[in-house]
This record gives structure tokens, sequence and C-alpha cells, in this order.
């Protein structure tokens, strides 16, 4: 299949679905009448369960060599799939951001990413509120709304590239080492700080300028595979605290430090490695 062909099926299938099982819950005020709670306290409704379910049907037609790694799995699934190196595999997160959605807050989103022979070929992640769909290709850069994302990263860079007081940025205080987050917190580097929870999300607005920094302490693979490759796609930088890749071939969470542009990063890193 072509890469535009691909792209246009992966599109129209998470955006359809979306649009036939979360914005009705979430539009009607109904997101929150079927809430349960997983072993870690998160919250899981019947939307994400549901969402779930229609989107590996669908790949299961579409791409019935596929397997698909899905957050919403019991583990012992989720192992399986990532385990067979031979087969490529979805990652997906049907509902990133479900407190939110739940709760009424206008910000999660659909996430998903391929992954085959130990890399990241594909990752899409679909925002219903905004009808914004960020993609991605291995070597064939990155998109919001077929836009390369490019463009919006040369908005007002030439000052935030040098000086990381006149950034945005996105850093989840709850997960990271205590000593960091008090640092970060009583003398901030930084303009102003967000935490807006959905870690997908959360990589395509850096990736598109939205945001220039960001770091979390623990994300799980669907929270980070398709986000990625979007921002390396789109010219930004990754890596975990250790300065590993994010994504090391494991279903272990992940540390994160990110930003924009390759001068932001590099001097956002040095500046945590100082704290931890």
């Amino acid at each position: 299949m072509r890469e535009s062909d691909l792209q246009s099926l992966l599109f129209d299938i998470v955006r359809s679905t979306a649009f036939k099982t979360i914005l009705p819950l979430y539009q009607l005020g109904l997101a929150n009448t079927d809430i349960g709670y997983k072993d870690n306290n998160d919250i899981v409704t019947a939307a994400d369960t549901e969402m779930q379910n229609r989107l590996i049907d669908a790949f299961s037609t579409y791409w019935p060599n596929i397997g698909v790694l899905s957050e919403e799995q019991p583990i012992e699934t989720q192992q399986a799939v990532f385990k067979n190196k031979k087969r490529p595999f979805w990652v997906l997160d049907p509902i990133d951001g479900t407190s939110n959605f739940a709760f009424g807050i206008p910000y999660f989103c659909t996430s998903l990413a391929l992954i085959f022979e130990g890399e990241i070929r594909v990752g899409l992640v679909y925002d219903p509120i905004r009808d914004e769909c960020f993609y991605a290709s291995q070597r064939n850069g990155a998109t919001l709304n077929g836009v390369k994302l490019s463009g919006f990263t040369q908005i007002n860079q030439a000052d935030s590239e040098n000086n990381l007081k006149s950034t945005m940025a996105m850093v989840d205080f709850k997960r990271l080492p205590q000593a960091l987050a008090t640092e970060l917190a009583a003398k901030p580097p930084y303009r102003s700080q967000r935490s807006f929870g959905a870690s997908a999300l959360d990589w395509c607005w850096i990736a598109a300028n939205r945001c220039q920094l960001y770091l979390h302490g623990e994300q799980k693979l669907w929270d980070y595979a398709a986000g990625t490759l979007i921002l390396s796609e789109a010219g930004g930088m990754s890596s975990s605290f250790d300065g590993s890749n994010v994504f090391n071939q494991s279903m272990q969470a992940r540390s994160v430090i990110a930003a924009t542009q390759p001068a932001q990063f590099e001097r956002w890193q040095q500046l945590i490695n100082q704290h931890l």
C-alpha cells in the first residue's frame, strides 16, 4: 500500500470510529456514566473498551497479519504480541487522557503506532475535539492535517532556541524525582509550565511548537510510541533521563526529556541532568 493511501485509510478508520464512539458520549456529558478502575487506580470507561474493540476489528479486517497491542488488553495479551519479534504490530491507546474525557476536559486523543523489526514505522495521533490528525512515517516527515509540521516549528523559534526562559514547558510533576520537581518549581528555567493530561497529544503539541519543552517521569509504550516518531520526524529530539532512546524495544515504563528544536533539547537536557 502506498504511503499516502495508508495515511488516508488510517485517518478514516480512527476518525470515523471516534465520531461514533467517543464524541457522542462526550458531547452529551455521558463519558463518566460507566467508569471502572484498574489495579493502578487509573480510570477506564466503557468508551475506552468499545473504541479499542472497534479499532481492533477494523485493523484485523484490513491487516490480518498485523497484531494489536492495546492499553486495555490483559497484560498477558500485550506481552504475547510484543514478544513475537517476527510479526509487525500496532500499539494502540484507544483514549489517551481518559480522566480528561470522563470529566469533560477537552484534551484527549487516540494514539496508534506501527512497530516492526524493533523500529517505530508509523505514528498517528487523532484529537477528536479539534479534529486534528498528527501523522508521521519513518523518514517521510510529520504532518498536522496534511501540512508539514516543520513549518509550524519556525514560529518564534529564534529566541527560544537560545534562551529557555522564552519557552513554554509541558511538565508532569507527579512522576518526577522529588529533588528535580522541587528545583523546577522553585526556580523555573522556562517562561511558564503546563500539564494537560494526555501524553500522546503532549508529544504532538511539542512537535507543533505549541510548547517547546517536555518532561515526564514515567510513560508506557502506548503513551510515547506514536509521539516519539512524530516529534522526531518534525525535527525535534527526545531521550530518557539516562540519555538512551525513549523506545528501547521493551514494555518498561520510560522517562522523557524532549524539545521542539535540537538546541533547546541540548540546553534542557543539560539542566535536567544537573538535578537527577
